[in-house]
């Protein structure tokens, strides 16, 4: 059983949300709470295994309680709150929230494939917070050879907002060759992450248009719904079948820009659910590219990094920290 505390302010809400969990059967409701603080207070006592936590609440806000949670839990935490804005749930992910529903769905008008996704989300963020991994040891860096890069694609999804702003954050304005990246997003959320994100970096931040020639210096972000690809006319969208569930999927944009810069590109698997971006990884190291995985220590979810590492394509293993750095030196590598 999944042990749940449930933080809202609203009793209704609460009482709401506790039927929706117990009637699936996985989740054990182990406490109630009013406010953050008391959130704070239960989660240290009771060490669920999931937190819901509202947003807007009395004596101690949702995103406070979660920054305080961090210090001393690795528990799933979703956010359920009415402020369904983009800003809003990217902000509940930089605090170190897993993921963000708004509060409107949990209805009697909710329909099955919906209850079906969001009890499975809730699982797989506990299953993976909670597993007993194995020490695997990571890649060796390789004696990479030098040559011109050309280009930066990132893959990431769970706990990638919070990574993405980490390492944006980190590069100079401006950088060197432009970057592409697939974030798996909520449908129409995609246009708030991308001024979210860009009002944390120095370099600039855009939601990608079809057509587009990358450059330097910007960053260019798949649009929901569309597989986002790269070749010689730019920037193009696919409408094809999703892949490994995921629209966009980095594995379409991975393979597309190995095609088109060959050894001249680096590739990066950030925190995520699933195994997004491995195959991508294949693709990028046979065509001669770089290879880079986010650590397991730093990732939120390891599930893309972990897949991305066990292809044996990966050529650099570092935490979140250590990525940006890392790329600058690999681009300005003569």
């Amino acid at each position: 059983m999944i042990k749940t505390l449930i933080v809202d302010d609203s009793s209704l809400v609460r009482s709401i949300l506790k039927d929706f969990l117990e009637s699936e059967g996985s989740f054990e409701i182990i406490g109630e709470a009013e406010n953050g603080r008391e959130g704070i207070e239960k989660a240290k006592r009771l060490v669920p295994d999931l937190i819901t936590m509202d947003i807007e609440m009395p004596v101690m806000n949702g995103l406070d309680a979660i920054v305080e949670i961090r210090k001393f839990s690795s528990c799933g935490i979703v956010v359920i709150s009415t402020h369904d804005t983009a800003k809003m749930a990217y902000d509940a992910t930089v605090k170190g929230a897993h993921d963000f529903f708004a509060k409107d769905i949990f209805t009697s008008l909710m329909r099955k494939y919906q209850q079906e996704e969001v009890i499975k989300t809730l699982k797989q963020i506990c299953i993976i917070k909670n597993k007993i991994t194995t020490q695997q040891e990571k890649p060796k860096e390789s004696d990479l050879k030098k040559r011109q890069i050309q280009a930066v694609v990132i893959a990431s999804s769970t706990g990638g907002p919070m990574a993405l702003c980490q390492l944006l954050a980190a590069l100079a304005e401006d950088f060197p060759v432009p970057i592409m990246l697939v974030q798996h997003n909520t449908s129409g959320f995609d246009k708030g992450f991308v001024q979210w994100l860009d009002g944390y970096t120095k370099i600039k931040v855009l939601l990608a248009e079809e057509g587009t020639i990358p450059v330097r210096g910007k960053v260019y972000v798949a649009p929901t719904d569309k597989h986002m690809l790269v070749c010689s006319k730019g920037i193009i969208y696919g409408d094809g079948e999703p892949v490994h569930n995921q629209k966009p999927a980095a594995d379409m944009l991975f393979k597309s820009a190995s095609e088109l810069y060959g050894e001249s590109l680096i590739s990066v698997v950030l925190t995520g659910m699933g195994n997004d971006g491995a195959n991508g990884t294949r693709f990028v190291k046979n065509a001669g590219g770089i290879t880079i995985a986010q650590d397991e220590v730093t990732s939120m979810i390891y599930g893309m990094p972990q897949a991305a590492v066990e292809t044996g394509c990966i050529d650099i293993v570092l935490p979140l920290y250590s990525i940006a750095d890392k790329l600058t030196e690999l681009i300005t590598k003569t």
